[in-house]
């Protein structure tokens, strides 16, 4: 069974994307590190098959950034060896999203293009759900539909499935995304 995970992006990476014109390109790469501002994806427990959802929190409300299927995680200083030409392309293409000590990137076919406009609904932020040995929770600090702080997003979190297909469908409905369907 495949598992979705959100990640935090910083809203400086997102304005920087923005500006640089990355709005509307289809997500293929992610990086992970060891470090909270660049946290591991393997550490994480992501496994080919899972997905991604990049999100990011600006002026209270919780943005979902696109979506991205892992095909698989390699470590960045064999990325060079074992990446084919296009996908070194790729990496080349989405270096922006390496910020600090880098140790791995995540490949996947073409995911959702990159939108800064998708808003997750307050009904739907307030029972966002994430999945843990620990148990289920849901975000600390939301209030009335607006998130107050973002500290219980930063990382990568397992959604609880249910949450994962309501992140989905948004997604989906995001310009016109097909994305494929999310595997049980």
């Amino acid at each position: 069974m495949s598992n979705s995970y959100t990640t935090l992006w910083t809203n400086d990476l997102c304005r920087w994307l923005e500006r640089a014109g990355y709005g509307g390109q289809r997500l293929t790469m992610l990086f992970g590190g060891p470090h909270q501002s660049l946290p591991s994806f393997q550490r994480a427990g992501v496994r080919p098959g899972d997905r991604i959802y990049p999100v990011r929190v600006l002026r209270t409300r919780l943005h979902v950034l696109g979506a991205m299927e892992v095909s698989r995680i390699i470590p960045y200083e064999d990325a060079g060896s074992v990446l084919h030409d296009d996908d070194y392309a790729k990496l080349l293409d989405w270096r922006p999203l390496k910020a600090g000590c880098v140790r791995e990137v995540v490949t996947g076919p073409p995911g959702s293009p990159l939108s800064f406009g998708t808003t997750v609904p307050p009904d739907l932020l307030e029972r966002l759900t994430y999945t843990s040995r620990r148990g289920e929770r849901t975000l600390k600090y939301v209030e009335e539909g607006r998130l107050i702080r973002s500290v219980s997003l930063q990382g990568i979190y397992r959604l609880a499935p249910a949450s994962a297909a309501e992140l989905h469908r948004l997604v989906l409905n995001a310009e016109g995304t097909t994305l494929p369907r999310q595997r049980d």
